[in-house]
């Protein structure tokens, strides 16, 4: 939702409580212009991840530049989007449970959703309950390509799986998806780029194979941020996943050839609460709306300072420069080293042009772990 009545609109973003979630709308815009304009180059389309912002503006932004459509790591992000008008939604997941797959079918009769399965006992019960209510699911079969998350292996147990959504009542086979996500984060361009093609490799050879038992195989999904540019150049490959791209963050700002094609557009607004020394002080901002499993993040642009602790509430910045003058109620930005997990641990965004928060917007999916 966009909440227009908000009072902040219109004030400088220093006047906002903290810690507030902020988005430079002229730098993430110019990032959803550069992925559409590579996009443009290339046989493969893009689906962006909802993971990353979990809120349909950005996703209607991302269409509206020429993405295909979205893709979503769980149902509540589904219905999120789905409900928001976005139809064409891949589920880059499996769907397990006779629960979620009773969502799954209310989702299927509006919108053309897309699930990945990687179990015959899943595609069954997904079969069974579509065909209960009249639904059509479209499915992609998920191959392990080196991640070792899930996916079944390439050849023969692709195929087989493959067989049985075409023989399945209220199923579609789209085709095959796989996750070079064990690649993206490698910093060096040489290195990232033999991995992933040798991981995306096993998914052309699953193609392959199947194609040479007669199954035609439309759709080939997988890549992230830190592969689009390599994944997206692979003539088979038919659409990229990328999501972190969007806002970036300081592990992906350092993945060369890839995120450095990206500003960081995304960061927390922090108050110093305390400055009990010369070398230390305090803001408040900590685990509770900065995660750090990439790293302990960084203020924003600011020599002399380091953050090197967060607890629950309270972020420990020391100071190395003895003229920095930042006092108990100043403000400063915080760049976050995990934009996805950041962003699931706030309830909104404020959007910031020139300054000046032009909009504020609900994070509809935050928290639609189920």
């Amino acid at each position: 939702m966009n909440r227009n009545s908000d009072p902040f609109i219109g004030m400088h973003k220093t006047e906002l409580d903290t810690p507030a979630l902020l988005i430079d709308l002229d730098k993430m815009e110019a990032n959803i212009e550069t992925m559409a304009n590579y996009f443009s180059t290339v046989n493969a389309d893009l689906r962006p991840h909802v993971k990353t912002h979990k809120t349909p503006i950005i996703s209607h932004k991302q269409i509206a530049a020429g993405a295909i459509g979205v893709t979503c790591a769980k149902l509540g992000e589904a219905e999120a989007v789905i409900h928001a008008g976005i139809r064409d939604v891949l589920i880059a997941n499996q769907i397990v449970g006779p629960h979620k797959i009773a969502r799954l079918i209310n989702l299927a009769k509006h919108s053309e959703i897309m699930v990945a399965v990687d179990n015959s006992q899943n595609v069954q019960a997904i079969s069974e309950a579509a065909a209960a209510k009249g639904a059509t699911v479209r499915m992609l079969v998920e191959v392990n390509i080196g991640m070792n998350r899930c996916g079944v292996e390439s050849g023969k147990p692709a195929l087989e799986l493959a067989e049985q959504i075409r023989q399945s009542p209220n199923l579609i086979f789209e085709g095959l998806m796989g996750y070079e996500g064990h690649t993206v984060a490698k910093p060096d361009r040489a290195e990232r780029d033999t991995a992933a093609r040798e991981a995306i490799q096993r998914l052309v050879d699953a193609k392959h194979y199947l194609e040479k038992h007669s199954v035609e195989v439309a759709i080939m999904s997988g890549g992230g941020t830190g592969t689009f540019n390599i994944t997206g150049s692979i003539p088979e490959m038919t659409e990229v996943q990328a999501g972190s791209y969007v806002f970036m963050d300081s592990t992906y700002r350092n993945v060369q050839g890839a995120g450095d094609q990206f500003d960081c557009s995304l960061s927390v607004l922090a108050t110093v609460v305390s400055r009990p020394s010369a070398d230390r002080m305090i803001v408040d901002t900590g685990l509770k709306v900065l995660a750090k499993e990439f790293g302990i993040p960084q203020p924003v642009s600011l020599d002399g300072v380091e953050m090197t602790g967060l607890s629950e509430e309270h972020g420990t910045i020391l100071v190395s420069d003895e003229n920095f003058s930042l006092k108990p109620g100043d403000k400063l930005e915080i760049l976050p080293s995990h934009c996805c997990t950041t962003v699931n641990l706030h309830d909104r965004y404020y959007g910031i042009r020139s300054g000046i928060v032009e909009s504020v917007w609900d994070i509809a999916a935050r928290g639609k772990a189920q």
